[in-house]
């Protein structure tokens, strides 16, 4: 549906229309991202989330770095519609596709998965034990979606994909106005938004390797040490002279490393959150905060402020600065709950009950319910 409303939008034909259609198709755009997170729940322990969460956002990047060379092929398009009607034409096409061959090829759990045997399939789950986020549930546990709403680590993942993104909306929608800026033509535009996407890509590459490399507990460090590159390139785009262009260009480009902060702080998400409806609601509210902060963003870039664009800069800067500091309330939060999950243990223990950690693995329990769950930071 998605891109079928995308190659809706090529035939537009006025303000109204446009917008009623973009409407539907970030309605239809916006399940992708949470349901991604669920299914590498489900199929990766939590030391492999980060990195297969990773392999999936990295394709963010490839599609600015391709869509800069589509751009640039459309732009050299001498036919009857306008270039921009192709490119919703050729893109929603791909995605329309990409749609149908997920539909025929992805499985729905590791239950049902083909080209597994079943005892490979129990394999599969078994290896998930130690999760203790427990299996696939169909039914909606209203308990876990008010437990969801009252806890405040839901709230802070709100307010981190808010921040995170309020950068994330300003450079995807103004990167080629503040480029064009810098003194080049609209196809070389095109062509610079490559090395753009690229750097995303190498960005997130890095920050996967780090958090795999690094000791046990190290994601929000990890988070916290990209944050730094892209506070750096904003601070170094506002204070560089107007007529610096490749300086500015490449600290434009360095403010991408927050995208690798961004991926580990999503597999914190899928690792701390127990039960199934509880994980749907914490994983929705983070892209929730996300949708508000690229709505908010546009607002920062004033059209007098071109090509500089200071105050746009700036409200990057800042909320890059608070996410960077988000990371380590974090850090702090997650280890005060593993304290209190250790003090629970020790209770339950010393009452007589069986609290091993397989009579727990499986049960759709949340994080706050399971004596045996610990998080992760």
């Amino acid at each position: 549906m998605w891109g079928a409303l995308l190659m809706a939008q090529a035939a537009a034909k006025n303000f109204a229309g446009l917008l009623s259609l973009r409407i539907l198709s970030g309605a239809f755009e916006a399940i992708a991202d949470p349901a991604f997170m669920l299914i590498t729940s489900m199929y990766f322990t939590r030391e492999e989330q980060p990195t297969r969460i990773s392999a999936w956002y990295a394709f963010n990047g490839i599609g600015v770095a391709g869509g800069g060379l589509i751009g640039y092929g459309i732009g050299n398009i001498k036919g009857s519609l306008q270039s921009w009607r192709y490119e919703f034409l050729v893109v929603g096409a791909f995605c329309a596709a990409w749609g149908i061959a997920l539909v025929l090829l992805l499985p729905n759990s590791p239950r049902t998965i083909w080209g597994f045997s079943h005892d490979e399939k129990l394999v599969m789950i078994a290896r998930m034990r130690r999760n203790q986020t427990g299996i696939e549930q169909r039914k909606i546990n209203w308990g876990q979606i008010k437990e969801a709403y009252l806890d405040y680590k839901t709230w802070l993942f709100t307010l981190l994909g808010f921040v995170s993104n309020v950068p994330n909306g300003g450079i995807s929608n103004f990167s080629t106005l503040v480029i064009q800026g810098l003194g080049f033509d609209t196809l070389h535009t095109a062509l610079l938004g490559i090395p753009q996407g690229v750097l995303v890509v190498i960005w997130i590459g890095l920050g996967a390797l780090a958090n795999k490399y690094m000791p046990a507990n190290s994601r929000t460090l990890v988070s916290a040490i990209f944050m730094i590159p892209t506070i750096a390139g904003a601070l170094g785009f506002l204070l560089a002279p107007d007529d610096a262009y490749i300086g500015r260009l490449i600290c434009f480009y360095l403010t991408g490393s927050y995208q690798a902060s961004f991926v580990i702080c999503l597999s914190l998400i899928t690792s701390n959150t127990g039960g199934q409806s509880k994980k749907m609601i914490v994983s929705g509210m983070i892209w929730f905060g996300a949708c508000i902060g690229n709505i908010a963003s546009p607002f920062f870039y004033r059209p007098e402020q071109a090509p500089s664009y200071h105050l746009g800069i700036g409200s990057l800067l800042v909320a890059n600065c608070i996410e960077f500091c988000l990371f380590f309330v974090f850090r702090y939060a997650f280890k005060w709950e593993n304290r209190r999950k250790e003090q629970q243990r020790q209770e339950l223990r010393a009452a007589g009950h069986d609290i091993t950690a397989n009579s727990t693995a499986f049960l759709d329990m949340t994080d706050k319910e399971n004596p045996n769950f610990e998080y992760v930071y």
